[in-house]
């Protein structure tokens, strides 16, 4: 596919921006657009020849602007947090959706890119090589896993000829401008919060970016038959979550974490800590949620075999080449 415009949303965040930055280097004779709700890097993106305007896509009036003579919309913007109401969550990852997909639709888009997560798997145990056609469960882990597989819905049952459509669910993205895992991690590690929960040897998947931008090539260049459907994506090399963080603290000279905490002590201080937020702090995000600690305590790993057939996905950044990235690329921020 030769896309003549590209609008990428959620651009001012993380894997959104290096979106805009790879496929204007990728595709220098189509416009790439970028929107987000933020104006801060507006003049980063335009020195790169890219263009970024500022928008709210639960306005209508903005998806239509954003949307008119784009072939390809990837929609990369949301809410991701383990913690707020119902209602933000369904605004920020359904509503917006549906309005994109009503404009995008009637000016004539070829091929709409969502890009969801595999927190629609989460259920606190221990999970191997899940497949897309695997049981999902029921109730899901929270409001962002909820009202991501509802917009996964409404973006995969509008795929036809002519308005094609595709999701993408890849695991802990990692790498260069990454403003959420490595950072958090740093942040508990210098308070002295980063503790190993549970026996420290859960299994799991991570996803560099550049792999991220990969799956999204490969949407771009797919045959229709790989269409209408949900895809996996991750580094492809299951590994232990805290040997990967492990790696990242040595790359910046830091010790080791060596201390431990039994995963059900955890949960029972996270419960605890959720119900002194919820209730007698205004509802405010607390440090410490089930959600993260489930992350940090138990396996999760994903068969990308489907990506790899119908997509023709391949890694091409291992984690530790991922890890190394965010670090040289963190350093530069100190410097």
């Amino acid at each position: 596919m030769f896309p003549k415009k590209i609008l990428i949303t959620g651009a001012s965040g993380f894997v959104g921006g290096r979106l805009l930055k790879s496929l204007r280097q990728t595709y220098p004779q189509a416009e790439v657009l970028g929107t987000g709700r933020r104006n801060e890097r507006k003049a980063e993106f335009e020195a790169l020849g890219c263009r970024y305007e500022s928008a709210d896509l639960i306005n209508v009036a903005d998806c239509e602007r954003l949307t008119a003579g784009a072939d390809v919309v990837i929609h990369c913007a949301g809410l991701s947090s383990p913690w707020g109401t119902y209602q933000e969550f369904y605004d920020a990852n359904v509503k917006s959706t549906l309005n994109l997909l009503q404009v995008a639709q009637a000016q004539g888009t070829r091929r709409f890119i969502l890009i969801s997560t595999p927190s629609v798997y989460f259920t606190y145990k221990d999970r191997f090589n899940i497949k897309e056609s695997d049981p999902l469960p029921n109730p899901m882990v929270n409001h962002y896993a909820v009202t991501k597989y509802q917009a996964e819905q409404e973006v995969l049952g509008l795929n036809r000829p002519d308005f094609e459509t595709i999701a993408l669910r890849p695991r802990a993205i990692i790498g260069a401008e990454d403003a959420v895992i490595f950072p958090r991690v740093l942040r508990a590690y210098h308070e002295g919060r980063l503790k190993i929960v549970g026996d420290g040897k859960n299994i799991v998947d991570l996803t560099c970016v550049a792999n991220v931008i990969r799956a999204v090539e490969c949407c771009l260049n797919a045959e229709h038959s790989a269409f209408g459907e949900v895809y996996n994506i991750t580094n492809g090399e299951p590994k232990p979550l805290w040997d990967s963080i492990g790696l990242f603290l040595k790359a910046l000279d830091l010790p080791p974490v060596t201390k431990k905490i039994p995963a059900s002590i955890a949960l029972t201080a996270a419960s605890l800590n959720e119900f002194i937020h919820r209730y007698f702090m205004g509802g405010r995000e607390p440090a410490l949620t089930r959600y993260s600690v489930g992350i940090l305590s138990t396996s999760m790993t994903m068969d990308i075999s489907k990506a790899r057939e119908k997509l023709n996905y391949t890694p091409i950044q291992s984690t530790e080449d991922g890890v190394k990235e965010f670090v040289a690329w963190h350093l530069a921020q100190q410097a």
